[in-house]
């Protein structure tokens, strides 16, 4: 834990990574394990295996990591809007300095009115205080005799004696049993829990209705100092014993602390928030009361533990860092494929495109040559018109038309058109151009 003090009275100055990893540490410390439902978006698995996906509702979201040996024990597939539970530690991602989950358990959400139900005896009892860890009480630490409530048929009930067995051979254990699932199930675990308390108040002169008072030669039974309240997992049905409120309330009655291990490590039953302790399995709930033999080797697994989470989380954000690194690199092999099939896609477009080309042209000659005798034909009629029409105006302004009118054309030596008297001078020769001939003249005087 990085210490965040500072006795100098200086602005503290800190190091990206350092700050990280102290507000990770800091998550550790606060939430972890924690419990999140909301919706599934963006969900992908990589091909390490590995799955990411964000978490959100109406008011937020959360990025998560699902890491392949985790992702392996999903019973169902997950699906963007699917509504879910996850079960995880928060932390940092460093190199990008990201708040994420990563979630070593996921299950489907919305488990109806029993879900309900739960919800609304928690918050009345923790109202109430019967959860404030004030209340909880430290683990004897070498107990006398120990208390185990469960069914005689359940699976748990060997998983604890075989571990007690192991652990503490010498510390006797008072089997209380009761049926842990259906209808009469939480009164016979209160029945059970009651005469254990009585066994429990054994020095105090409590002990007047215990059965061995009653039978001759029977060597009375140790003193309970710690009860296990133990039962193998299911869903939430199954598990419903453990929500009842009368059971909660004799919990909170036991005059030496309880030990609460029903289900797996995501099942959580109010019986789990009213004992004293909870484990997250029967045989967990053993080891937990059984453990002074082997405190230093308990320590040492501690540290190995801490030590395995720690590689675990580097390896873990090494794949990560991987599967980021992956993605944005891509496969050169994929990229190679996708162009050519772009190019035999665009060479079959170009293909295509020249042989439509060619069929559109070979049409329009074909239109054409069709076309060209009518054509051709009414052009020839058009430009006789034409031709017509120019020889007729041709003909109008023809100059002897004139000159059968009476007009004369005049011309000098060289045969330029007189047109005017100033073009002219005494004694001058010119020639009169008439309709039938010439006439040669002289000029014997101007008049204007």
């Amino acid at each position: 834990m990085f210490d965040i003090k500072n006795t100098q009275g200086k602005p503290l100055v800190w190091a990206v990574g350092a700050l990280c990893r102290a507000i990770a540490d800091a998550l550790q410390a606060r939430f972890n394990p924690v419990t999140v439902r909301g919706e599934l978006s963006g969900f992908s698995r990589a091909a390490s295996g590995h799955c990411y996906f964000t978490l959100k509702d109406a008011s937020g979201q959360l990025r998560c990591a699902m890491f392949k040996r985790a992702a392996t024990g999903l019973d169902f597939a997950p699906r963007d809007g699917e509504l879910v539970e996850v079960t995880g530690k928060l932390g940092v991602y460093e190199p990008r300095g990201d708040l994420q989950l990563i979630v070593e358990s996921m299950r489907r959400a919305g488990q109806g009115n029993l879900f309900e139900q739960f919800l609304l005896l928690k918050a009345k009892l923790e109202a109430e205080g019967l959860f404030d860890a004030s209340r909880k009480r430290p683990l004897p630490v070498m107990p006398r005799a120990i208390g185990l409530v469960t069914s005689l048929g359940a699976a748990a009930l060997h998983d604890v004696v075989t571990a007690l067995r192991r652990r503490v051979p010498h510390i006797p254990v008072v089997l209380a049993p009761a049926s842990v699932q259906g209808l009469a199930a939480p009164a016979e675990l209160i029945q059970s829990l009651s005469t254990l308390y009585r066994l429990a108040q054994v020095e105090q002169g409590l002990e007047a209705d215990l059965p061995y008072k009653r039978a001759r030669g029977v060597a009375p039974p140790p003193p309970v100092d710690v009860i296990l309240l133990v039962r193998g997992g299911g869903a939430l049905e199954d598990l419903w014993a453990f929500n009842d409120e009368a059971l909660a309330r004799a919990i909170a009655q036991s005059p030496v602390p309880v030990v609460c291990g029903v289900g797996h490590e995501t099942d959580f039953s109010i019986a789990d928030f009213v004992a004293d302790l909870r484990a997250p399995t029967p045989t967990a709930a053993a080891e937990l009361v059984a453990q002074p033999r082997e405190a230093w080797l308990g320590a040492l697994d501690a540290v190995q533990r801490r030590l395995q989470d720690a590689l675990e989380r580097h390896l873990d954000r090494q794949h990560q860092r991987l599967d980021n690194a992956l993605t944005r690199l891509g496969r050169p092999s994929a990229k190679l494929a996708g162009q050519q099939l772009r190019l035999s896609a665009c060479a079959q477009r170009l293909q295509s495109g020249t042989r439509h080309t060619l069929q559109l042209r070979s049409q329009h000659l074909q239109r054409l040559a069709a076309q060209l005798p009518v054509a051709l034909s009414r052009g020839l009629q058009t430009q006789s018109q034409r031709l017509e029409r120019a020889e007729l105006r041709l003909g109008l302004l023809d100059p002897h038309l004139v000159l059968e009118r009476g007009y004369a054309w005049l011309s000098d030596a060289q045969g330029q058109a007189v047109t005017r008297v100033s073009q002219t001078h005494a004694g001058q020769a010119l020639s009169a151009t008439l309709m039938d001939g010439t006439v040669e003249l002289t000029v014997t005087d101007q008049i204007t």
